[in-house]
């Protein structure tokens, strides 16, 4: 069967200028050799007409890096047609980085300097020496994460480096921002030591009300935030892990609603043991689903396997395969009902589904390519769901972290609990009523009311969980 072509998308968009003859038929030619190789024509702009030369700027999405130097290869080569200059319209957005500190007061006068600096600033130095509480209220500590990371896990790409986590790392503050108001900062750090990692963090915690974990490579990323969880008395998060966590579980709800299954009848495999396979299988398993089989690169993980696996592939072995399942992850796919994959492409193809039970779910969530793509699955999928932004049922991080945070920050958490998540999954399902459908099954990341939900439910679960030291 021929393998089936992901769709082009913005992630690959890029824009040609273009100098060709002003005539008739002209234009329609570079259209044709667009369309032609599978280009997915966007916003088309004048720079400079002219009665004989005409200068345009035309967008285009690919569906990938090598799509796209084909499509500009086939313009090159038509007679008559300058190709200017080719502008990726990703590089470009983050020219200069894509956050930046805005001061909240203007400094335009002598008292205000003298009030927001030295001297004035010495009188609330004094105050927070004298009770360090205070820093909550007169500083930006209420209203700040630390975004960290070591850059050994970041998307799919894996170990690239902290310098080229940044963009990440950056793309998250940006989120917080936009979201739920929160002051986030970016900090990638040049080791991979979790004793240094969780040194750093805990001497740079003083000014944050809470740390956001992100990409730091399992199972290090397990005892990373274990410790800094036991040694500081504000939230951490590892984002990695709880995020994609509580929206699986959101998504999962709401596909059960519509199919009106129930968890603890849904046979679940979950292709990916790493820090995002476990936690999903955790607050699952906490959830009500009682049939999980977990694998990673060597199959099934079963209790068969032990001794020779880490604490936490152990953990899985013991508390998950109810059935005592062997092999490889089409075995585990027989008559299954959902498949959650947080792994990396082509994992899947449409054959495998068909293994599974009638009308099955797939979250495909690996990212930036799933295991298997929506085109593909969705000829025997009910539901399909991707980690990408340019298909249906995104299931996105960003649907839980900010409110998490904002929770957890309004009522000034010492951490967040597993009853917080559980909460905020809930939330985020709730924010689906009667337009519920196998295409919308988790809410819009555009939708505003999902972050005051969340923020919500996870604040009265810190207050009834006696983990809040604020009532809000």
């Amino acid at each position: 069967m021929k393998a089936i072509q992901p769709s082009p998308s913005v992630s690959y968009g890029f824009t040609m200028r273009l100098a060709y003859p002003n005539r008739i038929g002209t234009f329609a030619q570079i259209v044709s050799a667009i369309g032609k190789h599978g280009g997915d024509l966007g916003a088309v702009d004048i720079v400079t007409p002219d009665a004989k030369v005409m200068t345009r700027d035309i967008s285009v999405r690919a569906r990938d890096s090598a799509h796209q130097e084909e499509i500009v290869a086939a313009v090159r080569q038509l007679a008559g047609i300058k190709l200017v200059n080719v502008s990726d319209r990703v590089f470009l957005l983050h020219l200069g980085g894509k956050i930046s500190i805005q001061n909240k007061v203007p400094l335009t006068t002598r008292d205000t300097l003298s009030m927001a600096y030295t001297p004035g600033v010495a009188r609330v130095c004094e105050a927070i020496a004298a009770d360090p509480r205070k820093a909550w209220q007169l500083t930006i500590k209420g209203n700040s994460v630390a975004v960290v990371s070591d850059g050994t896990a970041v998307l799919g790409l894996g170990d690239i480096g902290p310098e080229a986590a940044m963009p990440v790392m950056e793309g998250k503050a940006m989120l917080f921002k936009e979201f739920a108001g929160i002051d986030a900062y970016p900090i990638c750090l040049r080791t991979k030591e979790p004793d240094e990692i969780v040194a750093a963090v805990k001497h740079l915690s003083v000014g944050f009300g809470g740390i956001n974990l992100e990409d730091i490579s399992a199972p290090r990323c397990f005892d990373i935030e274990r410790r800094l969880q036991e040694e500081l008395n504000i939230p951490v998060f590892h984002d990695d892990q709880h995020g994609t966590a509580v929206v699986v579980l959101a998504a999962l709800l709401n596909a059960s609603r519509l199919t009106r299954r129930k968890l603890e009848r849904l046979r679940i495999v979950v292709c990916g043991a790493g820090a995002a396979g476990v936690a999903v299988t955790r607050i699952l398993l906490r959830g009500g689903v009682r049939d999980i089989v977990v694998c990673d690169r060597e199959g099934i993980i079963s209790e068969a396997r032990l001794p020779n696996l880490n604490e936490t592939k152990a953990w899985l072995a013991k508390n998950t395969n109810p059935r005592k399942l062997r092999g490889r992850l089409e075995d585990g796919l027989k008559e299954a009902n959902v498949f959650i994959g947080v792994s990396g492409p082509g994992q899947l193809h449409a054959k495998d589904l068909k293994r599974m039970a009638p009308k099955p779910f797939i979250f495909a969530l690996a990212n930036p390519t799933p295991e298997i793509m929506p085109e593909e699955a969705s000829q025997v999928a009910y539901i399909v769901a991707t980690g990408r932004s340019d298909y249906p049922n995104q299931i996105n991080n960003v649907l839980a972290f900010p409110g998490i945070f904002r929770g957890a920050l309004n009522v000034r958490a010492r951490q967040i609990t597993e009853e917080m998540k559980q909460a905020a999954a809930y939330a985020i399902a709730g924010c689906i009523g009667r337009e519920l459908s196998p295409e919308y099954i988790v809410p819009s990341v555009f939708n505003r009311e999902v972050v005051q939900r969340v923020a919500e439910a996870v604040q009265r679960a810190a207050i009834q969980g006696k983990v809040a030291r604020k009532m809000k």
